[in-house]
């Protein structure tokens, strides 16, 4: 490669009508900077403080999207609900912490955010595999695996755990079958 015949930065070229060889960005190109400063939806941080507000509305399809994301690009180290027991720490990779200590569950979103996107500790930055949108969809995920964990029969609205309690004794949704 070192060989072969190429351009050095800034360097004339013949070959294009403006006699550049470094070509202008393609029209319709957007900047994209990882420093927070210009990632939109963006406000992960107000103040110097992290946010715990979410940019989108929660909605089942963001959380579908988010779990669908976490177990592509999250559960391998996470694991799949979250426990920092993922496939590549039971071959031997440090553990990342649990999503349910209470040091980590107690952090806001926009801390979760930052960490997707530049990184910590051994987890290095995602911001290049994972979209603006799908990093949100996956923290949202994560607050319902953190809820999930903790959760009892008093979180389940009535008419839902009524269905529960019908369907354990043998008849669902009130023994009208299916």
């Amino acid at each position: 490669m070192g060989q072969q015949p190429k351009y050095k930065p800034l360097e004339a070229s013949s070959f294009f009508d403006d006699g550049r060889s470094a070509r202008p960005p393609v029209r319709g190109t957007v900047s994209r900077s990882l420093d927070g400063k210009d990632i939109q939806g963006a406000a992960y941080k107000r103040g110097g403080a992290y946010t715990n507000d979410f940019p989108y509305q929660l909605t089942p399809q963001l959380l579908a999207r988010g779990r669908e994301r976490y177990e592509i690009d999250c559960a391998v180290c996470h694991g799949l609900a979250g426990y920092g027991d993922g496939m590549v720490v039971q071959r031997g990779f440090s553990a990342p912490p649990s999503y349910h200590r209470d040091d980590v569950r107690s952090q806001p979103v926009g801390f979760y955010f930052d960490v997707i996107t530049n990184g910590y500790g051994a987890m290095g930055s995602y911001a290049a595999q994972v979209s603006e949108q799908d990093r949100w969809a996956i923290i949202a995920y994560i607050r319902a695996l953190q809820l999930s964990q903790r959760a009892t029969p008093d979180d389940v609205p009535p008419d839902v755990r009524a269905r529960f309690v019908s369907s354990s004794q043998g008849t669902i949704n009130g023994g009208q079958g299916r």
